[in-house]
């Protein structure tokens, strides 16, 4: 899969959250999305992923040169963890994992079981998510993300409600679980979530357009 970015911006009414930004995401690539609260990351993030239209300009995602991917299609290629993205808190653990999975596939190398394992989270398969703190709920997002077989992984603000220890774990599931055919997004403004990033991207940079 590639991205590319022809001139895009996006607005609220009449000010421009971003614009004149051209870029190209491929596969195989680890995308910091950069910037202060407030900048704009998770809005570019919702313009990648398809939730919202750029105001202007052009997203293209072609996974070959003859195979262009439709812009209402693309969400059959991305996972996502954010803040913003809600859980469904009346399900169980193992009855959540069980729904992902039926509208995705299992990343290569793993299952329900390993992915429990890999959360940290099997003595709760039964318990109702709407019970899990801050931290499990983010677990589950972040495992839910990169375990399942996406082209495009979208991490905004990873490490959200996670301790040190959950930090930790959170580097090393993207170690194991981002390869080389995988483009990853992380929308951050801490080192400790991107320092293993390719390529930084500043949305800061495209607000100097009235």
């Amino acid at each position: 899969m590639k991205i590319t970015l022809h001139d895009i911006g996006r607005r609220y009414n009449r000010e421009w959250i971003f614009r004149h930004l051209s870029y190209t995401f491929s596969a195989g690539k680890r995308y910091a999305i950069l910037g202060p609260n407030g900048s704009g990351k998770s809005t570019f993030i919702k313009v990648l992923t398809g939730s919202l239209s750029a105001s202007e300009g052009i997203v293209q995602y072609e996974r070959t040169p003859q195979d262009i991917c439709l812009i209402d299609d693309v969400y059959n290629h991305l996972t996502i963890a954010a803040p913003y993205m809600e859980l469904i808190e009346e399900f169980t653990l193992s009855e959540l994992i069980d729904f992902h999975f039926r509208h995705k596939k299992y990343l290569l190398g793993y299952d329900k079981e390993s992915l429990l394992h890999l959360s940290q989270l099997q003595s709760a398969r039964d318990k109702e998510v709407k019970h899990f703190s801050s931290g499990m709920k983010q677990r589950l997002k972040l495992v839910l993300a990169c375990c399942s077989d996406s082209e495009l992984v979208f991490l905004d603000e990873p490490t959200s409600n996670l301790d040190v220890h959950g930090e930790r774990w959170y580097q090393d599931l993207v170690k194991q679980t981002i390869g080389t055919e995988r483009i990853l997004f992380i929308g951050s403004n801490q080192p400790k979530e991107y320092d293993f990033c390719d390529e930084h991207l500043h949305i800061q940079n495209y607000k100097l357009f009235k």
